[in-house]
């Protein structure tokens, strides 16, 4: 059985969602949890984590919608701006819907020393008495950032999403398997084994190029603090969903049977709290 921790449902607004350039034409079209049913049947996929790809409020009440009428959608990774000034009374507000059960931000797109700021850390320590989740979106340059933000907020839990978008394409494993290492020694940091085939070169990827990454990363954390995720459907782009779940399961082919419920369901059910 396996939980998927990390699917986009989208309603494609060519301005809004402005990051689906040309390049990616396939994904400039609506997908919805009727979609993401079609791509995992047969599979043994029994729910999802919903998770933000626009940055706004609207966003998190249209995901937090959703997953009100789709019991497959298990929870919400949801947005909120963190640095604003009236964030408690936005984060009571939300957090009145049991299926957010985190927040993320792109910070891949923000400048050095985003995560470090103050304000910005103010919403985060705003975040842990609410038994919310904050998911780290960024690029492996700025792993050792992360670091420092993981560091100063021990009882908060964070999740490095897409094992920090090691650059496979391009082979770029050192630095990142260094800084990966040292993210994975705070305790309070697990990691998704999500968005590899498009980090990789989108026409050629293997499992086998993938085999470095996904190794370290379970060195790393080990089976108790991996999560599986798809990230359907920008991973399309790469690898229709049955490869992707292929290719994972593979990949983790080594582990015992426990090891391997634990990476593909058993973790997602504990860490986010998910009845």
């Amino acid at each position: 059985m396996i939980l998927d921790t990390h699917v986009h449902f989208w309603e494609f607004d060519p301005v809004r969602d402005g990051w689906i350039d040309d390049s990616m034409r396939s994904l400039q079209r609506d997908f919805s949890p009727a979609d993401w049913r079609q791509a995992i049947r047969g599979l043994g996929v029994s729910g999802c984590m919903a998770v933000q790809a626009d940055q706004s409020e609207a966003e998190t009440e249209y995901l937090i919608g959703l997953a009100e009428v789709h019991p497959e959608i298990k929870g919400v990774i949801g947005w909120l701006d963190l640095r604003r000034a009236d964030l408690p009374g936005r984060l009571d507000y939300f957090s009145q819907h049991s299926r957010l059960k985190g927040l993320r931000h792109v910070v891949q797109a923000e400048a050095s020393g985003f995560m470090l700021q103050s304000d910005f850390q103010k919403g985060i320590a705003q975040l842990a008495n609410r038994n919310l989740i904050y998911e780290i979106l960024i690029y492996a340059p700025q792993l050792a950032e992360a670091l420092e933000l993981v560091r100063a907020f021990p009882n908060q839990r964070f999740i490095l999403d897409h094992l920090g978008k090691p650059n496979i394409r391009h082979g770029g494993f050192d630095p990142w398997s260094r800084d990966l290492a040292a993210l994975a020694t705070q305790d309070n940091c697990s990691c998704k084994l999500s968005g590899m085939v498009t980090e990789a070169d989108w026409h050629t990827v293997t499992t086998a190029d993938l085999e470095p990454y996904a190794q370290h990363a379970l060195e790393c954390f080990g089976p108790g603090r991996l999560l599986y995720g798809s990230d359907w459907p920008v991973c399309r782009l790469a690898a229709p969903y049955p490869e992707v779940v292929s290719m994972a399961r593979e990949l983790m082919a080594g582990l015992s049977a426990t090891e391997q419920k634990r990476i593909f369901y058993d973790n997602a059910v504990s860490f986010y709290n998910l009845s």
